[in-house]
């Protein structure tokens, strides 16, 4: 069966059911990352469309129960890389390091027909493989996120094997913009720049926000460009709630050198009182808002 193209409009419809079905769960549960479920929602769409070559999903349609943790009895759990297509040498691999993003990445598996479309019943549920932090278990994660497992390195080191080995699918990788403040990021961007890994592309969701509030108000990353350029990759920064603009920036000439999309966000797109001054981390709906986030919802 021919993949599905998918038009602009499309593409949008699958980012805006993301933010639905986020704000849903915020609503059903008091709280949730409902920020960066706005702020990714159009690159996470993207990339599952039409930009990365994935194979189809060979995972379970329905949620599994929790498989257990990894050892050496317990290596044949089926991984959450499934749902992204079985490896092979000329499809893409995606690496999600963001972990918290997991109920972002559970939509678009859902909107995008690589796990049920009622996938979400299950989430955050005790004794399921449905957490609200990726892991190597969770649909669409190839590995533990974020730092707890330093994804950007394993991506990178991927894609450093897969170029040796000749296979022509690119390694993805998914930041945030707080992540960047780590010293282990820029070691493997100045290893991915030595080893001329043009099969490397990093994505970032760069909202300016992270745990502790913005990010220039922590720690100053900028400017990023120059920065990435100096470390040895292209760099190209979009609009990332552009999606003409997001796509185009993977045409990017990088010859011999891994690519970084910066895509510019912001958590509070699609809902508006998201924009007053609040914590944007894990949003947490009171009851004197709930009025307000319901008509939002119902209107989406």
């Amino acid at each position: 069966m021919a993949e599905k193209i998918y038009s602009t409009e499309e593409i949008q419809k699958v980012a805006n059911s993301i933010r639905k079905q986020i704000l849903g769960v915020a609503l059903q549960t008091g709280g949730c990352y409902l920020a960066q479920a706005c702020s990714s929602a159009e690159i996470i769409a993207s990339l599952y469309t039409k930009v990365m070559n994935l194979g189809p999903s060979v995972g379970n349609w329905e949620p599994i129960p929790f498989p257990g943790v990894p050892g050496p009895d317990n290596m044949d759990y089926q991984r959450g890389s499934a749902y992204n297509g079985a490896p092979a040498p000329d499809k893409d691999r995606f690496f999600v390091s963001c972990c918290h993003y997991a109920s972002v990445i559970y939509s678009a598996l859902a909107a995008t027909g690589r796990i049920s479309p009622n996938c979400m019943e299950k989430f955050n549920v005790d004794g399921w493989n449905m957490e609200m932090i990726g892991a190597e278990h969770s649909p669409g994660f190839e590995n533990t996120a974020g730092s707890l497992g330093q994804t950007i390195s394993i991506a990178g080191g991927t894609a450093h094997a897969r170029k040796r080995r000749g296979d022509t699918g690119k390694c993805f990788v998914l930041l945030g913009d707080g992540e960047l403040q780590e010293g282990q990021t820029w070691e493997c961007i100045q290893a991915a720049g030595h080893y001329k890994l043009d099969n490397f592309i990093v994505v970032i969701d760069a909202n300016n926000q992270q745990v502790e509030g913005k990010i220039a108000d922590q720690m100053t990353e900028e400017p990023l460009i120059d920065r990435f350029e100096s470390f040895g990759a292209t760099c190209v920064e979009c609009n990332g709630h552009d999606i003409e603009a997001f796509c185009k920036a993977f045409e990017t000439p990088h010859k011999d050198r891994p690519l970084v999309v910066i895509a510019r966000t912001s958590g509070a797109t699609g809902i508006k009182p998201l924009e007053k001054p609040r914590s944007m981390h894990f949003i947490r709906i009171g009851q004197d808002e709930r009025e307000e986030f319901q008509k939002i919802y119902d209107a989406m």
